[in-house]
């Protein structure tokens, strides 16, 4: 069985773009992430510890959004989800991050997959 822990709307800021300038301060980032996860455990137990601590998954996100600096969301996003797939629980994570009205009022995103059979830090449960 696979179930699913979201957190919508974080909102981070950090140094982080491709572009002249775009590292000199930084700036807004909007993330959401989807965790494939077997809650089965915390169903039954009601126990913090059987279940991933999405308040400890956002300080980690906005954490490494603040204090890292890439070119690339793409590059952003592959540590945030090496970070995440480090949990053997999480079988399966999608995460999009978006720099809002970055382009004239519009706002690029990207969305990035990772799962258990095919990521690289991913460790077995």
């Amino acid at each position: 069985m696979s179930d699913r822990i979201a957190l919508r709307g974080i909102r981070a800021y950090g140094r982080h773009g491709a572009n002249p300038g775009e590292r000199d301060h930084a700036q807004p980032f909007d993330l959401e992430i989807e965790l494939d996860v077997d809650l089965g455990a915390a169903r039954a137990s009601d126990a913090l510890a059987d279940t991933v601590d999405y308040a400890a998954l956002h300080d980690a996100i906005v954490r490494a959004v603040r204090t890292r600096s890439f070119a690339l969301l793409e590059r952003l996003g592959a540590t945030i989800l090496d970070d995440v797939m480090a949990d053997a629980r999480i079988s399966g994570a999608r995460l999009s991050i978006a720099k809002p009205r970055l382009l004239g009022g519009a706002t690029p995103s990207v969305l990035l997959r990772a799962d258990r059979a095919s990521h690289p830090h991913a460790r077995s449960a």
